[in-house]
């Protein structure tokens, strides 16, 4: 029996609960496809285990994760026919650590949108309107911390030219959030959307950010441009992610403050809503996750105390 169907009835399920079930429906269709190979009309505790235990190299905590999607899905699928086995709670443990942000220089940024501009392609048509697709969506996203999928998932009306500024959806946390733009920033966007417009007159999807078919990005495609764009770029980092622009943005921000001798803590919860974190100890952790923050911060320290000048 395919679980194929199945699978389409429980993530609508989900939807119909008020989950988005984006990261369920990438990983799940991925399962289903393990256990077709596998040659497994049921899901097994030990398929289960298998399948979430790749890539071998991945930190624990990524196992833990998408053994609880399969986890739920299991469930469901019991409720229909006994012979699917839902993997234990607690067979993999979850790790709470998160990732140190990885902070990207001035320099390496322009260096990235740079390498955007000169993007190399086999498929010559519709090639500068690919290149200025990526260019100006990684340089929104430094530009504002936004998230990729933030991003990704604009429609063209939710640009505001009068107010200067884009409106994001039900982002993360089910919450929706203005973001006021630099002028500089506003009108890349407008030169984009120019150029979006020429190139798709009659385009197959209301994004702003689009494709050279007309439709919406998909995030494994702007994931795997954006590594090639670092190699390109000659930007060495362990892992290519996106995510580390956001990091950038948030820590640069607060740098600039302490060395204005601004008030960070009246400061943070405006950065806090402004690059959509559900409160301000979310942003405040950038402070312990990041060397150059705590060096400024221990300083500070260390003069309030008397023990520097």
């Amino acid at each position: 029996m395919s679980l194929s169907k199945p699978l389409a009835e429980y993530l609508d399920l989900r939807r119909q609960l008020g989950f988005k079930a984006e990261r369920e429906a990438w990983l799940l269709t991925k399962f289903v496809a393990f256990l077709r190979a596998e040659q497994s009309a049921f899901v097994t505790v030990e398929l289960a285990l298998a399948w979430a235990k790749q890539p071998t190299d991945a930190h624990p905590s990524w196992w833990a994760s998408k053994l609880s999607v399969v986890r739920g899905f299991a469930k469901h699928l019991h409720l229909i026919d006994a012979r699917h086995q839902v993997p234990p709670r607690d067979l993999l443990p979850r790790y709470s650590r998160r990732t140190t942000p990885s902070i990207y220089s001035s320099e390496e940024i322009a260096r990235l949108l740079q390498a955007a501009r000169e993007m190399p392609s086999r498929i010559t048509k519709g090639l500068p309107f690919r290149r200025a697709t990526y260019e100006t969506l990684f340089g929104l996203v430094a530009a504002t911390g936004m998230r990729i999928g933030e991003a990704i998932r604009l429609d063209a009306s939710d640009i505001d030219r009068t107010n200067q500024l884009l409106v994001v959806r039900e982002s993360k946390f089910g919450k929706s959030r203005e973001v006021v733009l630099h002028e500089s920033v506003m009108r890349a966007l407008l030169l984009y959307a120019e150029q979006r417009e020429r190139a798709h007159p009659r385009r197959r999807s209301p994004s702003f950010f689009i494709s050279l078919a007309g439709t919406r990005l998909i995030y494994n495609n702007v994931h795997g441009t954006f590594a090639r764009l670092l190699r390109r770029a000659d930007i060495h980092r362990t892992k290519a992610r996106i995510h580390d622009l956001r990091h950038t943005f948030i820590v640069r921000t607060i740098l600039q403050w302490h060395r204005q001798g601004v008030d960070i803590n009246s400061r943070m919860p405006v950065l806090s809503t402004y690059v959509g974190h559900r409160d301000p100890s979310a942003t405040y952790w950038y402070v312990s996750a990041t060397p150059e923050l705590m060096a400024l911060v221990g300083r500070k320290v260390q003069r309030a105390l008397g023990v520097l000048p």
